[in-house]
């Protein structure tokens, strides 16, 4: 049997534009900046209307209609002090970061934030990337192997006085950190997320991770994806790790609208960006020792989003879309990151007319199982 949905009120995060080409690969219009006077504005209007955290995107070249991006930590540090309670989540590869660096970076940014520093450790689908690089480009499985042992040398870095990891990728010997990141209760050390779709993926985030994000789902993808999760951390012997979903909203006054947007995006997406894109993915992901992994059932459509949030399925209207997200929730979702076509606008409307009718629905939704337990 699954267990009840938490308590807690669903969260929400945005992904950061900091990269250029928007959160569509279409050549619709996008009132969307990657610079950062648009996003340190984005970040207070956000903060402002119910977002609890923000993802910095990481791409470190240019490519597939991202050929402008800002580097992620930094970005990451410089919207954490354009606001005040907004919690941003800085991406970060393996392979090309070491663990002991990242922490006191992460170290001084949760200082400077006052605890609102927190890392996505992104496992790496873009080969081109590591090769041009002159790095190694492991495969599939290997790369989540290496992410593990990485998440546990920074967890050790951040908690212990003398920190030691003999690994396959990394070696800590006699390692301490001072300052060490802000600890508070239920936060040891700034909240360390992951993504992935794979079995290695949900494997991992069952034995070391904080949080784990997935790419656009259906219902039924989303319930299966929390029970192998949580099957891992049951057989690891932890909690297991909170549950994010990738979401594209498109929120308008009538269905109709929200639709004809959405028909709009796709008939207008930049086709050799989107194969491009589609092509590198695809081979990260087929390389599974399964062959199942991200993006593998994903159709062009899809793919215009780059990572699958248009099967989320939150498109209509507020009303629609309150009711798809606490449904979500009752499946186990914890945390909705959502991108916009027109972030500043869209960021008000989603604060003004959605997340009212979300609470009210979760509130309708506590007094009745509180009814029933009675």
């Amino acid at each position: 049997m699954s267990p009840p949905p938490s308590a807690d009120p669903v969260r929400f995060a945005y992904w950061v534009p900091n990269v250029s080409g928007g959160l569509v690969t279409s050549t619709i219009e996008q009132r969307t900046d990657w610079g950062y006077d648009y996003n340190r504005e984005l970040a207070v209007l956000a903060e402002n209307n119910g977002f609890d955290y923000a993802l910095s995107q990481v791409r470190y070249m240019a490519s597939y209609g991202a050929e402008y991006q800002h580097e992620s930590t930094s970005f990451s540090l410089a919207l954490l002090l354009a606001t005040q309670r907004l919690k941003v989540i800085a991406a970060v590869h393996p392979g090309l970061w070491h663990p002991g660096v990242l922490a006191k970076l992460g170290a001084t940014a949760d200082h400077l934030s006052n605890g609102r520093f927190a890392v996505n450790v992104v496992s790496g689908w873009f080969k081109d990337e590591f090769t041009a690089l002159g790095e190694p480009w492991l495969e599939h499985d290997e790369r989540y192997r290496r992410s593990e042992e990485f998440i546990r040398a920074l967890r050790a870095v951040w908690t212990e006085d003398h920190a030691e990891l003999a690994g396959d990728f990394y070696r800590i010997r006699d390692f301490s950190l001072k300052p060490k990141p802000i600890a508070s209760p239920g936060r040891p050390h700034p909240e360390i997320f992951q993504g992935g779709n794979s079995t290695a993926a949900r494997k991992m985030a069952g034995r070391v991770s904080d949080w784990y994000f997935s790419n656009g789902k259906d219902f039924d993808g989303v319930t299966e994806q929390i029970a192998d999760v949580r099957a891992a951390a049951e057989g690891a012997g932890r909690t297991p790790p909170r549950f994010g979903l990738n979401g594209f909203l498109i929120a308008r006054d009538t269905e109709a609208e929200a639709r004809d947007t959405l028909r709009e995006i796709v008939a207008k997406a930049d086709t050799e960006a989107v194969h491009g894109f589609g092509s590198a993915v695809k081979q990260a992901g087929s390389s599974t020792a399964d062959g199942k992994g991200m993006w593998q059932d994903s159709s062009f459509e899809d793919l215009v989003q780059y990572n699958d949030g248009f099967r989320t399925g939150l498109i209509g209207t507020p009303e629609q879309i309150a009711e798809r997200i606490v449904a979500h929730k009752r499946l186990g979702v914890d945390l909705l990151l959502l991108g916009f076509l027109h972030y500043h606008e869209e960021v008000e409307y989603f604060g003004k007319k959605v997340l009212p009718l979300v609470r009210e629905l979760e509130d309708h939704q506590a007094r009745q199982s509180s009814k029933g337990s009675s």
